[in-house]
């Protein structure tokens, strides 16, 4: 079965969990671009909760359910593989300052620093390119090895529960392909039985419980090399 799959910036341990167990996996390049959303935005754990990150986008278009349906039909916005990324609000200082001082004291930071900040020194122009040498680096330091492919077009919606998986696969009528481009979300996520997260090690645990569903920095931060087994 292929998944189907949107762009992550530090995609949640849930996406790589998808990259690692899938026989193969597509990574959507034609979508429109969506807000608060992991295609350009990770969550960290701090010392005062689950943070945030956001990577700014250049956009000259509305920003309303409505203006992105009307944009993507009249053609007006970028798919995301044009999405360019914004130098606004010094981002790369803030986010890499922010992985400093959350992880600063979890057992693997130190010797992960040297692999992951320079994803906050240098400068890509497109986020689905910087999207994808952030997977390259993470699979690499996790040490797995997915089979990846991008779309060459838009993959319409189609059913992907597993009544409607199997119904496919007898009447051959669509492809076996689990769509999770809207499931792996940071609100509402769509249910999904093949994930359940159980606790690991967290810096902050003892004040705030375990949290769920992190930055896959947060596991490779705090599970090192144990990371792979987790997935």
């Amino acid at each position: 079965m292929t998944t189907l799959l949107s762009t992550t910036y530090f995609g949640p341990v849930q996406w790589y969990q998808k990259l690692y167990r899938s026989e193969e996996v597509q990574i959507e390049g034609w979508e429109s671009f969506q807000k608060q959303t992991y295609r350009n935005r990770c969550l960290i754990a701090t010392t005062n909760g689950v943070q945030a990150l956001t990577v700014p986008v250049e956009r000259n278009h509305g920003d309303s359910p409505h203006d992105l349906r009307d944009a993507a039909i009249t053609g007006t916005v970028p798919m995301i593989r044009s999405v360019r990324i914004s130098d606004h609000g010094n981002w790369r200082h803030l986010h890499w300052n922010a992985l400093q001082s959350a992880y600063g004291e979890s057992p693997f930071f130190e010797y992960y620093q040297d692999d992951i900040y320079p994803f906050f020194e240098k400068r890509w122009t497109f986020l689905l390119d910087f999207n994808e040498e952030i997977r390259q680096k993470i699979c690499e330091l996790i040490d797995i090895q997915p089979k990846v492919g991008y779309t060459k077009d838009y993959v319409q919606n189609h059913g992907d529960s597993p009544h409607d998986l199997r119904d496919a696969a007898i009447t051959g009528t669509v492809p076996m392909i689990h769509d999770l481009r809207e499931g792996i979300r940071p609100k509402h996520p769509a249910q999904d039985p093949d994930f359940t997260p159980k606790p690991y090690y967290q810096v902050y645990q003892q004040k705030h419980g375990f949290l769920a569903n992190l930055s896959i920095l947060d596991l490779l931060f705090n599970l090192g090399p144990e990371s792979i087994f987790y997935l």
